[in-house]
């Protein structure tokens, strides 16, 4: 695997990889521990770890760089914590203004870091990376370190844990990241220390995540730690979420030539390059359109921007960018009558409906979601990833 592809599975969030590559290079991963007690510890770690060290509202910053910053990570980890409550959660970037996500959607983002410094002088109490299209951003590298240096929690979520890595936080440390990217963290970090089957780790003022999906319990853990676990609970209700815990069986992901084949060979023979319209409204929830926008851009077939007559304000405050309804485009789907988080299941369906089972199964690798969806026309159940209710 070269960097080129790595740097191309950030910068559009699709990966073009040939038969072999991937985690074949990696020794084999130890079997999942059956201990749930020591699942319990870990998960427990997390939430002591992360509990607030000052008094008042603690201040959370949601890291965005202008230029790509990955649509799942960034806008599910900002509404979550949003939604919750319990903290100041303000979006920054490096810029005011338009921030690209990718593979979908633009937002407004009305901080920069310089003025969030002026508005914060103490510092953030956490902040969240995530994947970025530059790990070797220098400008957010020294925000980082700053930010740290001040007593800030650093939270790299997916693939952000390269960024974190870039600020000389994962050496000697434990970590997790997304499969496609652990070989580059531990090329890049050979003292840090890989943690399999985990969705979520911390070490230190430092936490990482697995890919994508991995943002949602990782925010709940975070809810959990800053509000308490009845609070995390009652949000985890509301969003269609049943378990938060940190346990993830990583020897489910990775590529093999099974999975690069049936990919390629469905690009190959199908491919189309449709533009279509999320229809959006003020008040629009961000987790499900997240959710789907990242999932049907995933496909290799589909173009998603949002339509409206002009920007609108999402459900957590942020502003989205909008274009111009045209006629004959096709809607992205959404389900408005189920739970926010339960959104992935039915768009995993309809992918395959539309695009075949390959392609839905290469999505859901992709974003490192470990729910398997009944797509039978029951309704959609988020199984793993979102579901298993902790005790």
């Amino acid at each position: 695997k070269s960097s080129r592809h790595s740097k191309a599975l950030r910068a559009l969030g699709v990966a073009l990889l040939p038969a072999g590559a991937g985690c074949s290079r990696e020794a084999p991963l130890p079997p999942p521990s059956s201990d749930s007690a020591a699942v319990d510890r870990q998960g427990q770690a997390f939430v002591e770890a992360m509990k607030p060290r000052r008094p008042g509202k603690p201040v959370v910053a949601v890291l965005a760089r202008n230029e790509n910053t990955e649509t799942t990570d960034f806008l599910l980890s900002h509404a979550v914590l949003q939604r919750s409550g319990v903290a100041q959660v303000q979006a920054v970037a490096p810029r005011r203004g338009r921030v690209s996500l990718y593979p979908a959607l633009q937002v407004e983002v009305e901080q920069d870091l310089h003025g969030f410094d002026k508005t914060h002088p103490a510092g953030a109490d956490y902040v969240i990376v995530p994947a970025l299209d530059d790990a070797d951003d220098p400008a957010i590298t020294r925000w980082l370190q700053q930010q740290a240096a001040k007593g800030a929690r650093i939270i790299g979520v997916c693939a952000g844990g390269l960024i974190v890595g870039r600020a000389g936080m994962l050496d000697g440390r434990h970590f997790v990241t997304h499969w496609y990217f652990r070989e580059d963290v531990l090329e890049r970090h050979p003292s840090a220390r890989f943690v399999p089957h985990r969705r979520y780790v911390v070490d230190g003022n430092v936490a990482t995540t697995t890919g994508i999906t991995a943002s949602m319990p990782a925010m709940l853990a975070l809810v959990e730690a800053i509000g308490g676990r009845a609070r995390a609970q009652a949000l985890a209700a509301e969003l269609g979420v049943a378990s938060w815990t940190p346990v993830h069986d990583s020897s489910a992901f990775g590529l093999n030539t099974t999975r690069v084949a049936s990919y390629l060979l469905a690009k190959a023979a199908f491919w189309r390059n449709e533009h279509w319209e999320a229809a959006v409204r003020d008040g629009q929830d961000d987790i499900a359109l997240a959710l789907a926008a990242d999932a049907w851009s995933r496909t290799g077939h589909v173009h998603v921007t949002a339509s409206g007559a002009g920007p609108v304000t999402l459900k957590s405050g942020l502003r989205l960018v909008t274009e111009a309804a045209e006629p004959g485009r096709d809607r992205m789907p959404l389900t408005p009558d189920v739970p926010p988080a339960q959104q992935l299941d039915r768009t995993l369906c309809e992918i395959a409906s539309r695009f075949g089972e390959a392609r839905s199964e290469w999505v859901r690798i992709e974003m490192e979601y470990p729910g398997r969806p009944a797509c039978s026309g029951s309704p959609a159940s988020s199984a793993d990833l979102l579901s298993s209710q902790r005790s």
